[in-house]
């Protein structure tokens, strides 16, 4: 099989696993706080995330060598885990898979303040029709938007700053680092959090929050060896595929079905965020943002992506 049919092959099985993970979260939010799901499924994921862990061979400590960089992605790490779970909590799923797509055109902006990139004309118009497209599924003035539109819309763009701050330090920060502060902020933030809005969990319950973290840690390992075996060009759109799964879905377990706005609102977004990945990929390193920025809004319960692949592949 050729690597690149491979590693699309696997990064759909990453994003439909990933999908299903969303699922049990929309679940589970219908009788608890974002706060306690999020807690839970971080404690259950540290074990899993210790297996990367151990991985880290590079010497040094646990203090970051960019220490407000690090601070900076952490508080946006924890606050796109807490948002993307409440959105998946009172939204239709394809909605909100919907906005947060747009965190490829949110990148492209990013770059520029913390990458110091260049971004040119073509782009520029794929970023404002692709924000455009975000409109349309949003329909201000026309439709009620509630707090879970806002919470999106905060988690793509707190999910992007925390990746964009990856590409720039994680060379030079171990992987121990970049995973473990995250991972322990959103712990001791929903854990401080927590008594204010607990709510007894019955063994079922609890299993599903170790199910969300499982569901995670494998969706994050077919990610990792896509990246891995193919070409980010290819694997990068596999993730649009996530569409078709809130689709099924939400018309199985929610009877959800997209409305016409969500339909077109996600189309241009697609197409908007395909063309910045397509014109990436003819240009040289350094003018690649998203493609080497890769990776879902961090939620807490999967391992970082990009940070690895960078170790990994990047040429650069």
């Amino acid at each position: 099989m050729h690597p690149n049919l491979k590693a699309a092959l696997m990064a759909l099985v990453a994003f439909g696993i990933f999908a299903s993970h969303d699922v049990i979260i929309k679940v589970l939010g219908g009788g608890y706080s974002p706060v306690q799901i999020v807690f839970f499924s971080v404690l259950f994921s540290f074990p899993l995330a210790m297996l990367y862990l151990l991985r880290d061979a590079t010497h040094g400590t646990l203090i970051p060598k960019h220490p407000w960089w690090m601070a900076a992605r952490t508080v946006a790490a924890v606050i796109t885990g807490f948002c993307a779970f409440y959105a998946f909590s009172v939204l239709p799923l394809a909605q909100v898979y919907a906005i947060l797509f747009a965190s490829p055109l949110l990148i492209t902006i990013l770059a520029i303040p913390i990458l110091g990139e260049q971004v040119k004309l073509r782009r520029w118009i794929a970023v404002a029709v692709g924000l455009c497209g975000v409109l349309v599924v949003l329909r201000p003035g026309e439709a009620e938007l509630e707090l879970g539109h806002l919470a999106a819309l905060i988690s793509a763009i707190c999910g992007s700053i925390a990746s964009i701050i990856v590409r720039k330090i994680g060379r030079e920060e171990r992987t121990v680092v970049i995973m473990l502060y995250p991972m322990m902020a959103n712990f001791i933030v929903m854990a401080a959090l927590l008594p204010l809005v607990y709510q007894p969990l019955p063994l079922a319950d609890l299993g599903k929050l170790g199910v969300i973290a499982l569901l995670a840690w494998t969706a994050g390992r077919f990610l990792i060896a896509a990246y891995n075996t193919g070409e980010a060009v290819v694997v990068a759109p596999m993730q649009y595929s996530q569409i078709l799964w809130a689709s099924f879905y939400g018309l199985m377990f929610f009877d959800e079905t997209p409305d016409n706005a969500t339909i077109i609102g996600s189309a241009i977004i697609i197409a908007s965020g395909l063309f910045i990945v397509l014109r990436e990929s003819k240009a040289p390193g350094s003018e690649q943002p998203v493609l080497r920025t890769r990776s879902r809004p961090e939620t807490g319960t999967s391992p970082r992506v990009s940070h690895f692949i960078n170790r990994e592949k990047d040429p650069e």
